[in-house]
């Protein structure tokens, strides 16, 4: 007789909601294997049948890391095109991959990391590439559409699961992981919370990433935050997976704790769910865990939390229902889908009529980037590619453009008279077979090709200087001069890449020549007897000699042309890119002088800034300007029809380009509002707006019609295509507080579209936005509040370009003083500030201000109301200093001072003094000395 096959455990029962089969496989796992989960590569467990999990697949704008996958314009380039639309299929075609790649390798994983949220709010910041725009409610919608994408459009299941990076307030590479943020209230919530609220609260993102850097004080890895803003937002289970090696940086880098078990459980008890950190090996996380168990600093219960998060995310990606839903990869539509996004985000700066190209013109296309079609970090392995100069011939044809690269050509001469020489076919690429090719940043690696050496005519190298002096040599058959691990010199690489790049050099003055210093190990380049190497001594003294300064090529083609078509920009590797800020707006010195070269040659130059951030260019001579971010696999065809006039640009620009590095703020002043940044605040005159972009038609806009209807207000207007091509224009609705009570954006962005009309044709558009949109966050009650009083609504081409404008008045709730003397005043509250920075008042939670490094704070609180009267004064504060209050501006009214440092930044004192004060007044605080403020309280 056959036993009978024993039921199946409810956590496999379909049937059942998710949340009862989290419950039960979470019920039948032991701490071991829950503490096992915790690590990015999660472990089989077999008694169960339950496969190995890890978190984590970059998919920024296509599969990335993976091999061969179809690349779509980089992030910026999406957030440029304004178009929700195109971005969910973007991310739907992204995740198709995901499946299909999956399907034939299981290191793929389905939870994704992506897309990233925070915004632009700083040009400089290296990973400008990877976000959406300066403006929160654009970055939402671009970041909502692409997760919709991601996640699929099952009723159920969920194709990929999408995790946003990175939380929060995350703008600058430099020390990223000790720096930290300086984010006043308002900030926080009007502007770097509001990104992720929006997507989260649209219902497709599995997760978050907190950022390496920390916020007022705090490490984000250990932020409040998880638990009080980002939790709340949604009633799905969110999945937090931390950025590679952080949960180690809460010791070893920042100091914030002084074991690796206090900072896992901290990290763990504050909302982080999945630790990614140390590659592949879990085994110090998970001894992490133990130890914290033992200790007392975790419960089961907080591992049973984060366990649940993870399987919530599983079971949602179909894993325990045999789900897998069939993918696709590098189809015909998602090649067409790559092309349209390319040219969709194509924005058209400046144009006198020089554009579009007639059909017999000759074109001469010149530049560093003219022939490239350049990855970047978070790209996949292109399949397909077009720079261009491809697209140019395929467009107008090969006997039509010319090119000139606009590289030095140079020799490089020893002491001894020998030159450095590639040994012919040493660039060849290794040999490759099956499907795909080699990762070209996994070229620079190799060590089975001959290093360097030299004879007495050498090899003429292109070299371009990319600002800064770091500089690339590339040898006659376009590979680039590399250094492998073994320290040789090659010519191994087909582009520049890798984490740390060894493509890079410096030429530092010596003597009557230069030494060649290699910047990925600092090593200066040597010629030996087994050939060129880096080491720390015998560094070799070159003389650079030039056969052909690359102005000299570019000044002959574009003579010779009807159009010079300058491609200029960036390489994504270098000078700006994960890990490193940029310094300057301004274009690298060489690519500048092939400007000049190309417009003195030939007046009718334009130029195609094929880049991932903003440039301070000189436009003022030229007649057409156009910029594009790294455009993918189809960046050359796009460009091509676009200056041909097949596509009419409607790319817009989604942050703000300034004319000069003096615009800027510092990089690490986050504070958007006192330091007037981005578009809402800034009042210089920008080299191009917010919102910017032209287009071959003209459009007219009218009737405009906006009221209130209860919760909403409704504007209404039509846009009509004056000119005789089929084009798309983006319709963008701003607002701005006309009598405010405290300093408000000079415009916001309220809601836009793009659309599509032929010659002739007009469309109505409408949009309906909550009041609630009207709201700033009010310091003084810490919520938001609608203001009562009139406000302009603006509706145009871009934040500069206003066509139509009306006011309505809203009602709201007015404006109340500041309650004081029954709930006293947090310190990070303030109105205003000068010279201070908020830190964190517990390793937990809480904010205190303390002046900046060798500066006097000063705080000012607004309309505080003392009642009928107080006479003194406490403040809570920690380290040591003085506090100096004052009233309306009148002398100094209070002093406290600290007798002698407190025992620690957490170990809090308070002081009271008389105070004597009724009525509503403005409070002035002034802190001098390394003290931590972190309340005031006041009594009658």
């Amino acid at each position: 007789m056959t036993a009978p096959t024993p039921p199946a455990p409810p956590f496999r029962d379909p049937g059942l909601p998710f949340a009862e089969r989290v419950d039960d496989l979470l019920s039948r796992l032991t701490t071991d294997e829950k503490t096992g989960f915790l690590h990015q590569f999660t472990p089989p467990v077999e008694r169960l049948g339950i496969a190995a999990f890890r978190t984590g697949q970059e998919a920024l704008h296509g599969v990335a890391w993976m091999g061969p996958a179809t690349v779509f314009p980089q992030a910026v380039g999406l957030g440029a095109t304004w178009n929700e639309d195109l971005v969910r299929r973007v991310g739907e075609a992204v995740s198709a991959e995901v499946r299909a790649m999956r399907a034939r390798d299981e290191r793929v994983g389905l939870n994704v990391w992506s897309p990233t949220v925070n915004l632009l709010r700083h040009p400089l910041w290296g990973r400008n590439e990877e976000g959406y725009s300066e403006d929160p409610a654009l970055t939402s919608a671009i970041a909502t559409a692409y997760t919709r994408g991601l996640r699929g459009s099952h009723p159920i299941y969920w194709r990929t699961a999408p995790v946003l990076k990175h939380w929060l307030a995350h703008n600058n590479e430099t020390d990223r992981d000790t720096t930290s943020s300086s984010v006043r209230p308002r900030v926080l919530h009007e502007y770097d919370l509001q990104a992720f609220r929006a997507t989260v609260g649209a219902g497709a993102v599995a997760g978050v990433m907190p950022a390496y850097n920390l916020v007022n004080g705090r490490p984000n890895h250990v932020s409040p935050y998880l638990a009080e803003h980002l939790r709340t937002w949604t009633d799905q289970e969110l999945l937090v997976c931390s950025d590679a090696g952080a949960p180690s940086n809460l010791v070893d880098s920042e100091h914030y704790f002084a074991t690796h078990e206090e900072a896992t459980a901290a990290a763990l008890k504050a909302g982080v769910d999945s630790f990614t950190d140390h590659g592949t090996d879990s085994t110090k996380i998970t001894a992490r865990v133990r130890g914290a168990l033992e200790r007392g600093l975790l419960t089961e219960a907080d591992l049973d939390r984060a366990v649940r998060r993870q399987l919530s995310v599983r079971f949602r990606l179909g894993e325990f229902d045999g789900y897998d839903e069939p993918g696709a990869f590098d189809t015909p539509e998602h090649r067409a889908l790559a092309q349209e996004a390319a040219e969709q985000a194509i924005v058209l700066l400046k144009n006198d009529g020089l554009l579009p190209l007639a059909p017999d013109t000759r074109v001469a296309v010149v530049g560093l980037l003219a022939d490239e079609c350049k990855l970047d970090w978070y790209s996949g392995s292109l399949i397909h590619r077009s720079t261009p100069l491809e697209g140019l011939y395929e467009r107008f044809g090969a006997d039509r453009v010319t090119f000139a690269e606009g590289a030095d050509r140079v020799r490089l001469r020893t002491a001894d008279g020998a030159f450095l020489h590639v040994r012919p076919g040493e660039g060849s690429p290794a040999p490759v077979t099956g499907e795909g090719a080699l990762d070209p940043a996994l070229l620079a690696g190799r060590t089975d090709l001959p290093p360097l050496t030299t004879d007495a005519t050498g090899t003429e190298l292109a070299l371009v200087d990319w600002g800064g002096g770091v500089l690339t040599l590339r040898a006659p058959d376009g590979r680039y001069l590399s250094v492998a691990e073994d320290g040789y010199v090659r010519a191994s690489a087909d582009q520049p890449g890798g984490w740390v790049v060894q493509e890079t050099f410096r030429l530092e003055p010596h003597g009557d020549g230069h030494l060649l210093r290699h910047t990925g190990t600092g090593r200066h380049v040597c010629v030996t007897a087994d050939g060129v190497k880096v080491a720390d001594s015998g560094a070799e003294v070159f003389e650079l000699v030039v056969a052909e300064r690359g102005e000299d090529a570019v000044a002959r083609a574009a003579a010779g042309a009807d159009v010079v078509v300058v491609v200029a920009g960036n390489d994504p590797h270098i000078n700006g890119r994960e890990t490193e800020d940029r310094t300057t707006l301004r274009l690298p010195d060489q690519q500048e002088r092939l400007l000049r070269a190309a417009r003195a040659a030939n007046p009718a130059t334009v130029l195609a800034l094929v880049c991932a951030y903003p440039y301070a260019v000189d436009t003022g001579p030229l007649p057409a300007v156009l910029w594009t971010a790294h455009g993918g696999q189809a960046a050359g065809t796009a460009l091509a029809r676009v200056l041909a006039g097949d596509v009419s640009p409607a790319g817009r620009l989604p942050q703000t380009w300034y004319a000069s590095d003096a615009d800027l703020p510092d990089l690490l002043d986050y504070d958007i509002v006192g330091a007037r940044q981005t578009y809402l605040y800034f009042e210089g005159t920008p080299l191009f707006p917010f919102g910017h972009g032209l287009s071959y038609a003209s459009f007219g806009y009218a009737d405009l019609d906006a009221r209130v209807t209860g919760e909403t207000v409704r504007v209404t207007f039509t846009v009509t295509n004056h000119g005789d091509v089929t084009a798309d224009e983006v319709a963008q609705l701003y607002a701005r507080a006309e009598a405010p009570s405290v300093p408000r954006p000079r415009r916001q962005l309220l809601a836009h579209r793009r659309l599509g009309l032929a010659p002739g044709e007009r469309a109505e558009v409408a949009f309906e936005v909550p009041s609630a949109a009207f709201a700033y966050w009010d310091v003084a009650h810490g919520r938001w509040r609608l203001e009562p009083g009139p406000y302009a609504l603006l509706v145009g081409a871009s934040s500069e370009d206003l066509r139509l404008t009306t006011t309505l008045t809203l009602d709201g709730e007015p404006a109340a003083p500041r309650p004081v003397r029954e709930h006293g005043l947090d310190a990070a509250g303030f109105d205003e500030q000068s010279g201070t920075e908020i830190v964190d008042r517990t390793k937990r939670s809480g904010d205190a201000v303390t002046p900046a490094p060798g500066k006097t704070g000063e705080l000012l609180y607004r309309a505080c109301d003392f009642g009928p009267g107080v006479t003194s004064v406490t403040v809570t504060v920690a380290g040591e200093g003085v506090v100096e209050l004052a009233l309306d501006g009148a002398p100094v009214r209070a002093v406290l001072a600290t007798d002698a440092p407190t025992a620690g930044p957490y170990d809090y004192v308070t002081l009271t003094t008389g105070l004597v004060a009724e009525g509503v007044r403005d409070l002035r605080v002034a802190l001098h000395g390394p003290v931590r403020l972190a309340r005031l309280g006041f009594a009658g």
